[in-house]
């Protein structure tokens, strides 16, 4: 990092239970993004002394493995896998990160399908699930999950409809006392990091603010289209159907987002026409998005492909490195936490 930990006294006590479940400096965790949280961007936030995640998607068994190998060979702190529940492949995956002895496995996209849970934990790793309302994340939490992550609207990716502040308000007084809960969406500077700190959190996930540094593999025209957005250029998809169930995606607006309103309507015909269930037509919405995810990320093709970028974005203007990101968000958070003992 650039600057020591020892000068961030006030944010590193408040995060002391995340850094512990964590095994990590800070309880600065990266949302995982398909194409973008792979192995060089995740070694080096694991490295700067936070919590990288490597995002799954739509790999198979065999390429989740390389991809952990090589991550290993980046890193020798502490990372997590990001899988999907509703991967049809999912038992495979868990099966992978336990070859690994991966710590931490973060579920989400939906409900963990009976078994996943206890699968995960008999491997001896922690388990992580998103809880979008209160009522789910007592449930999770009953189901065994060991933290939650409470996303809210502002995010990058797939969102839920509740701001982050809400959901914040709502959840932390009734859990953190006794449970381990990030806060994640719209988090862009450490003054907001502090806040939820203060409120009980264990730490915070962020992944629009990384998404641009110096060590991710994002193309450059991907890049630049963050730092040309502003908040409001970051917009959520709508559902065309409503008796197909899609999560929205928040994204900056091009081309793509447009493809995606045709995809739903087409999606929804071979639904009706019983060409697809329920499962698949989801499934469908899925590899959509993973490919012009792929599109915008690797090939560069912003106008067709899928930017997505959380309501932050407007506060990513540079490409930094992994440690000097997280160094301004401590010693912003650490500014706040200071004004505020002295006022």
């Amino acid at each position: 990092m650039t600057a020591p930990l020892s000068t961030s006294a006030r944010t590193l006590a408040l995060m002391a239970r995340g850094r512990e479940f964590l095994g990590t400096q800070t309880a600065i965790l990266c949302g995982a993004m398909s194409w973008v949280s792979e192995r060089n961007l995740v070694s080096a936030i694991s490295n700067a002394g936070g919590f990288g995640v490597i995002a799954c998607g739509a790999m198979t068994p065999e390429l989740l493995d390389r991809e952990i190998t090589e991550t290993k060979a980046l890193t020798d702190k502490p990372f997590g896998v990001n899988l999907i529940t509703m991967h049809p492949q999912l038992f495979d995956l868990i099966a992978v990160c336990a070859k690994h002895a991966v710590g931490h496995v973060v579920l989400a996209g939906g409900i963990p399908p009976k078994g996943s849970v206890e699968a995960i934990k008999e491997a001896g790793a922690k388990v992580i699930c998103f809880a979008p309302t209160l009522a789910l994340g007592k449930k999770l939490l009953r189901s065994g999950a060991d933290a939650l992550v409470i996303e809210g609207s502002e995010a990058g990716g797939h969102i839920g409809p509740v701001a982050t502040s809400v959901l914040a308000q709502e959840i932390l007084p009734e859990l953190a006392a006794d449970h381990l809960v990030f806060v994640a969406g719209g988090i862009g500077r450490g003054e907001a990091m502090a806040g939820y700190l203060e409120m009980g959190a264990a730490g915070v996930q962020l992944g629009t603010r990384f998404a641009c540094a110096s060590e991710s593999i994002a193309h450059p025209d991907f890049k630049k289209m963050f730092f040309r957005a502003s908040a409001r250029d970051a917009v959520a998809s709508v559902q065309v159907d409503p008796r197909l169930p899609v999560i929205p995606v928040r994204a900056l607006k091009n081309k793509g987002t447009e493809e995606f309103t045709a995809k739903q309507i087409e999606v929804a015909k071979r639904l009706d026409a019983g060409e697809l269930d329920m499962g698949e037509a989801q499934l469908a919405i899925e590899h959509f998005w993973a490919g012009a995810l792929r599109r915008a990320v690797i090939d560069g093709d912003v106008e067709n492909g899928s930017v997505m970028a959380g309501q932050s974005v407007g506060m990513v203007k540079a490409e930094e490195p992994v440690a000097t990101i997280i160094a301004a968000l401590m010693d912003e958070s650490e500014a706040a936490l200071t004004t505020r003992v002295a006022a």
